[in-house]
């Protein structure tokens, strides 16, 4: 029987962070960016910038989790990044104090899509918004893609919903338009886990440019 749980990241995982990231957006988002985008991305790049996330985030409340599933061995299948909303989490025009420093950011939540639908993203999830609650934030926010259905169903059945921000990513001259969720961070678990449905939130830009994960 498979089991799994959720740790904070270490040094030594930013590998496997940077294959699965690298694994799922070239399968999620196929069909969403330029090939040559996708081709392009180097997994020890990404690898350096998620260890540098891990060992000198900026404060305590940028986070980095794993998901680990556990049978015979150990697996690392999927990763959560967020900390306080920054300039990255604004709508085009947004001015800066549209999002005060209680509003946490997801910059990433991805599960390898062969390790989708066994509760890892819920798990993910379910532990960041215990640790917002701890860092004192009361709203959480992530960009999404609109053409990504899957995670932004994922998202609502945990009781996300647009906020009605937009923006396009310019993405090797190819825009591709992104809505903006949010959710409040109740002060107790309030709500049932919702249906797992393997998450692929992803800001592209974070990985073609020089940038925090």
């Amino acid at each position: 029987m498979a089991l799994g749980y959720v740790r904070p990241a270490r040094p030594g995982d930013a590998g496997d962070i940077a294959r699965i990231q690298l694994t799922t957006w070239r399968i999620a988002y196929r069909r969403l960016l330029p090939r040559q985008v996708l081709d392009g991305l180097d997994e020890a790049w990404l690898a350096q910038r998620w260890d540098a996330a891990i060992t000198g985030a900026p404060s305590p409340r940028h986070r980095v989790l794993v998901a680990v599933e556990q049978a015979e061995q150990s697996y690392l299948v999927g990763f959560l990044a967020a900390g306080p909303a920054d300039e990255q989490a604004l709508a085009p025009g947004e001015p800066p104090t549209a999002l005060t420093d209680r509003v946490a950011a997801v910059t990433d939540l991805l599960v390898e899509p062969r390790w989708g639908r066994r509760g890892h993203g819920s798990r993910l999830l379910a532990a960041a918004v215990d640790l917002w609650r701890s860092d004192g934030f009361d709203t959480a926010v992530a960009w999404a893609f609109e053409r990504d259905p899957a995670t932004r169903t994922f998202l609502g059945s945990a009781g996300w919903a647009a906020d009605g921000a937009a923006r396009a990513l310019d993405v090797d001259d190819l825009l591709v338009p992104q809505l903006r969720l949010h959710v409040a961070v109740p002060p107790t678990d309030e709500r049932p886990p919702p249906v797992d449905g393997g998450p692929a939130v992803g800001d592209v830009s974070r990985a073609t440019r020089p940038a925090r994960p």
